[in-house]
């Protein structure tokens, strides 16, 4: 049976592998969890050679009694010997108060994160438990019911959660045997938001029959974890046939090949696509997953687009592509192009070079707007809507490619072979979006 007094040897076993980083930086609440946290690795760093330890303190300012906090996380550090960092961040209203506290304090965290940096939480088992019941009511998945992942990436660094495997009555052994004061947060208190209710009307109930109810539910949690890093591993391999070059990867954009997705089952499909797309945005909920069925059962000259909350995934040329930030935005335009200049910024839109001899001007980068016509060496007026279904380009960038100018004569459509340089060929327009 494990006991308070243990502690400190299970927690440095834990973090063994991460003994090399640059920096340890705590996430310091001032409640029981960071509290016992903190004092451990304060007392472990007398004897071990670890890494220099940082905490951080984040201000949200949802209630009048936190605006005492900081000053107490001060004085903690202060007589533990560590530097503290109190960050204050604004929490936007809305629907879940718990939810924009979260993001906007790991958004703070991720801008104090530098490289070979590791943050470490106070999350412990109870947590585990209660964080699996509560996706479990609200309906997740296998990535969702793993929980809490004991570590993961978190802006250049790492975020460890070194005491998943302690209780919370083991934390409060500790902190009542080492003489710590600690913070209680009165709104732990308040059954409106979800986990106080599960924390404090559920589990006691379940406690009373099964004693051993946060256990087994962290236990599930691994089960589910291990399932999903199988699961990984399958999207791996389904997205590796998917993966293949395409003739417009100078655009920047990630995207897959439609048809080795096509060739899997629903199920691998939407394993494949969540694993690609967790990355870029948060993944749709069961409802939603019928926009990937449109997008890709849409006829061949369809336009399909699965909009989601990061972005969109269009289809193009056999391919479906993601679009975020700027491509969702038209093309700010026209730019006059000075002849002295060799490279010339577009609004929003990255760079477009001249590469050789400068044409003679003036000249002016714009965008497409529909009617435009480019003469060609042997083939006279061609409508540019036609040259660009001949080479394929997605309709999605089409409204993004510079087009040279010199008055009202179209002389280049940048990147596109046979369209992008001057009929003496004594330069080539080129574009870096």
């Amino acid at each position: 049976m494990n006991s308070s007094a243990d502690l400190p040897t299970r927690l440095l076993t834990q973090l063994s592998p991460w003994r090399n980083a640059v920096t340890w930086r705590i996430a310091f609440s001032g409640g029981l969890d960071s509290t016992v946290l903190l004092h451990l690795l304060a007392s472990l760093s007398k004897n071990e050679a670890l890494p220099p330890l940082r905490a951080v303190h984040v201000h949200h300012g949802l209630q009048a009694v936190a605006d005492a906090w900081p000053d107490h996380c001060r004085s903690v550090c202060k007589a533990l010997g560590v530097p503290l960092e109190v960050v204050n961040v604004q929490v936007p209203a809305g629907a879940s108060v718990e939810r924009a506290a979260r993001e906007a304090r790991y958004a703070a965290f991720v801008a104090l994160l530098h490289s070979n940096e590791v943050l470490l939480t106070g999350q412990h088992r109870d947590d585990q438990a209660e964080t699996l019941l509560f996706r479990l009511l609200r309906g997740a998945g296998v990535r969702g019911l793993s929980a809490m992942p004991r570590q993961r990436p978190l802006g250049q660094g790492y975020l460890l959660r070194p005491l998943l495997d302690v209780s919370r009555a083991e934390l409060e052994a500790y902190a009542t045997q080492q003489g710590l004061n600690w913070i209680e947060d009165p709104s732990n208190d308040d059954h409106r938001y979800a986990r106080n209710f599960l924390r404090q009307r559920v589990f006691p109930v379940l406690t009373e029959q099964w004693s051993q109810a946060s256990t087994t539910f962290a236990r599930s949690a691994a089960h589910l974890s291990e399932a999903q890093g199988l699961l990984d591993d399958l999207a791996r391999i389904d997205l590796h046939r998917a993966i293949t070059p395409s003739a417009f990867d100078w655009l920047g954009l990630r995207s897959l090949e439609l048809a080795p997705l096509r060739a899997l089952s629903p199920a691998r499909q939407r394993n494949a696509l969540s694993h690609w797309l967790a990355s870029m945005t948060t993944l749709p909920d069961s409802d939603h997953w019928s926009g990937w069925d449109s997008l890709r059962d849409a006829a061949d000259d369809a336009r399909p687009i699965w909009r989601l909350a990061g972005g969109e995934l269009h289809r193009a040329g056999g391919r479906v592509w993601w679009l975020s930030d700027r491509w969702l935005r038209p093309a700010a335009g026209p730019v006059e192009w000075t002849l002295t200049a060799q490279a010339l910024t577009l609004p929003d839109n990255g760079t477009v070079t001249l590469d050789g001899k400068m044409p003679d001007g003036p000249l002016c980068v714009r965008y497409r707007q529909g009617g435009e016509a480019m003469m060609l060496p042997g083939r006279g007026h061609r409508d540019l809507k036609r040259l660009l279904n001949e080479r394929g380009v997605p309709a999605f960038a089409r409204g993004r490619l510079p087009l040279l100018y010199r008055d009202e004569q179209l002389l280049a459509v940048a990147n596109l072979p046979g369209l992008d340089s001057g009929i003496d060929g004594n330069w080539q327009l080129i574009w870096q979006p």
